[in-house]
């Protein structure tokens, strides 16, 4: 029996898949990369500036992997370190400032475990980002385009309109992670991914995103697909979002991840119930 969890898990992995940067030079000509937190540095793992999108200003926060070794390196395999969630907190509220809607593209395995990190504060950081996004009077569409791993993904992944790709995941922690704590041996992810639920169709199921994004033969055959439809998602989702007065939209977005919750503890409780 085929595990497609874990299929989609090598997938999202996949050496020939395009990251961030691929996405921002196709959808956006003229964009241009701001740098730095303002307080310790410039975290390359997170790629942020601004462009224009059918005419129109945009801000656009990236989690990057880099493409060549030399690259990976560069970028830290896309696990930011806190200063990179500091500069894109500093470019949201940018944007809040000039009324530029932001796009978040989420590609990370998760925030960076080093003892620098967390020397910097790292899950202050995170923390800090959850509580600022859900109060940006500026609309937040979010894309996950191959791996969405734990905080590191969440800390840039409130939104009003979250997207995701059809072999994209997006889950609390690794599967190796999570078979590492729960069965004491990493070589069991590819179970754990099949009971993780970080399938796009699980998460639509669960009501985390909004909308799968369909790849057709998949991003790392062939992008072009792919890249139109989140053209045309991306336009729908903004011309929507650009209408709603800043107290509609903070409302509308309190309630968002209200309902999910609340959803979610459900679910879990039913499950519970039914095994009982």
């Amino acid at each position: 029996m085929s595990n497609i969890a874990w299929e989609k898990v090598k997938l999202a992995r996949h050496p020939k898949r395009p990251t961030s940067q691929t996405i921002i030079k196709e959808l956006f000509n003229d964009f241009i990369e701001l740098h730095g937190d303002r307080g310790f540095g410039d975290d390359e793992a997170i790629i942020g500036g601004i462009a224009t999108f059918n005419g129109l200003p945009i801000t656009i926060i990236a989690e990057e992997k880099g493409i060549t070794t030399e690259d990976k390196i560069k970028h830290n395999f896309g696990m930011p370190h806190p200063e990179g969630y500091r500069k894109a907190l500093r470019l949201m509220r940018q944007a809040e400032k000039f009324k530029r809607p932001i796009l978040c593209i989420i590609d990370t395995p998760g925030a960076y475990p080093g003892i620098g990190a967390e020397e910097r504060g790292q899950a202050q950081a995170i923390a800090y980002n959850l509580q600022q996004m859900i109060g940006l009077k500026t609309p937040i569409v979010v894309l996950v385009l191959s791996e969405g791993g734990s905080g590191g993904a969440l800390a840039i992944g409130v939104g009003d309109h979250i997207m995701m790709l059809e072999n994209a995941i997006y889950a609390i922690l690794s599967p190796e992670g999570f078979a590492s704590i729960v069965y004491k041996d990493a070589s069991k992810a590819d179970h754990a991914a099949s009971i993780m639920k970080l399938t796009a169709e699980d998460l639509m199921d669960l009501k985390v995103i909004d909308q799968m994004i369909p790849e057709g033969e998949g991003l790392h055959i062939n992008l072009s697909p792919a890249l139109e439809e989140i053209k045309v998602e991306l336009t729908k989702a903004l011309n929507k979002l650009n209408k709603l007065t800043e107290s509609k939209l903070l409302d509308r977005r309190y309630q968002k991840y209200r309902k999910m919750g609340v959803f979610i503890e459900q679910g879990e409780s039913h499950e519970t119930t039914s095994k009982d």
